[in-house]
């Protein structure tokens, strides 16, 4: 029997070291194909809603923008924290040039639009006069209203709400998210598909070279493609905390990374999630909008009216108080249509003050291992069993063609002898 094991090995050398390979490129492949399916296609590709597949992250974008945004807000940080850095003078001051431009092109726009006459008869000594006055305490008005934002700004602003809308209207930023945070591990996944396949193949090789049931090779590549999977992902999440095993010190690669994917994630946020443009265009427009809006309204109407004295007689006592209301009512409408863009020039300052960044990677840094490990893990735990089944499923049908092949080789000459002795011919 030996003699016969090893005469067959000898024959079918190359055929039998194709086994590790072979198993190893399985494992690899289902590793890899597991994580592509956790990500892609972002939209739903086939007939919902039994045959076809998105990825399991951008499906469940709302759960999983959820799971994330919990462990920023108000874990790490927030709505308060973060305009308390910004200081309305400052702010007054980066939206002095545009904010006396947008006031220049507003009065021109509303006067032309409701008393073309009265405003073209007017000198420009005394209308220049009329938008210099206006102009003159819009920084003033500018920092008021910053001030009052930053008083209320529990109750006009939800930083919650715009991470968890943030990431559920762009399927692209969560995968971006989930991605970047674990790029070493996705690619430690694909690498050790590999080499745990490669060791089950050598199991395999040894198991098929004395004993060639027909359901080993199909039974070994299901197991292939089930424990890479499960080994990788045990081998990233655990252990949480260092342990040493005599002169080896073992920890999941995750939690090793800790201060690295800390930095990269606090980054990551700081750039696409939670910047300034995000934040403002959230206050001006977001579902607290309508406070904002009364609260700028009241300032710029009380602004108006009190440089409306000066101009009284040409505007005021002209047009009638009616249309007067209507005037002021309209341009502050405008004002806040426009203001998002006009606000995009304190961009740079604003990140820089409110260095979302620097905050988040400190604090994530000091994460417990059961909160740091809420960053990445929803990824793999939803549907993960779907996942390790199509593993599974694809080295089990890799092994069928590997037992087809086998089998096709087995009847010729060079494998008649063994064959016949292990009752295969």
């Amino acid at each position: 029997m030996l003699a016969s094991a090893w005469a067959d090995f000898q024959a079918n050398l190359w055929l039998y070291l194709s086994m590790p390979i072979t198993s190893g490129l399985v494992g690899y492949a289902t590793n890899v194909l597991a994580i592509k399916m956790m990500f892609y296609p972002k939209d739903f590709i086939g007939k919902p809603p039994l045959f076809g597949w998105q990825g399991v992250v951008p499906r469940k974008a709302e759960k999983m923008a959820g799971i994330a945004c919990d462990t920023l807000v108000p874990n790490l940080v927030t709505e308060r924290e973060v305009f308390e850095r910004l200081d309305p003078d400052r702010v007054a001051e980066e939206l002095e040039g545009p904010v006396l431009e947008l006031v220049d092109q507003l009065i021109d726009e509303i006067m032309s639009e409701f008393e073309p006459t009265i405003w073209e008869t007017i000198p420009l000594r005394i209308r220049d006069m009329m938008v210099r006055r206006a102009q003159q305490d819009s920084p003033e008005v500018v920092a008021e209203i910053m001030d009052q934002i930053k008083d209320s700004i529990d109750q006009v602003f939800d930083l919650k709400r715009m991470v968890t809308s943030t990431l559920t209207e762009d399927k692209s930023l969560i995968n971006k998210v989930f991605l970047e945070t674990g790029r070493d591990e996705f690619v430690f996944i694909g690498r050790s598909g590999f080499y745990f396949g490669c060791i089950f193949g050598l199991f395999q090789m040894i198991g098929w070279t004395f004993y060639k049931g027909d359901f080993q090779l199909p039974l070994f590549g299901l197991l292939v493609g089930y424990l890479t999977n499960f080994i990788a992902l045990r081998m990233i999440f655990r252990p949480q905390l260092p342990k040493k095993f005599g002169p080896l010190t073992i920890q999941g690669l995750f939690h090793k990374r800790q201060k690295e994917v800390a930095r990269d994630y606090a980054r990551l946020i700081a750039d696409e999630i939670v910047t300034p443009r995000k934040i403002l265009e959230a206050v001006l427009t977001g579902v607290h909008s309508d406070r904002v809006f009364t609260l700028i309204a009241r300032n710029v109407q009380r602004a108006i009216d009190e440089q409306a004295g000066f101009a009284r007689p040409f505007v005021a006592l002209a047009v009638g108080s009616r249309k007067y209301i209507q005037m002021k009512q309209t341009a502050v409408d405008r004002l806040v249509k426009r203001l998002p863009e006009t606000l995009h020039v304190v961009d740079n300052y604003a990140k820089e003050a409110m260095d979302i960044a620097s905050i988040l990677s400190s604090r994530l840094e000091r994460l417990s291992p059961p909160a740091f490990e809420k960053m990445l893990r929803p990824a793999f735990q939803e549907d993960e069993w779907m996942l390790i089944a199509v593993g599974a499923a694809l080295g089990f049908c890799v092994g069928v063609g590997q037992l087809i092949v086998f089998k096709a080789i087995a009847v010729t000459p060079a494998m008649t002898g063994a064959a016949a002795v292990l009752g295969l011919g």
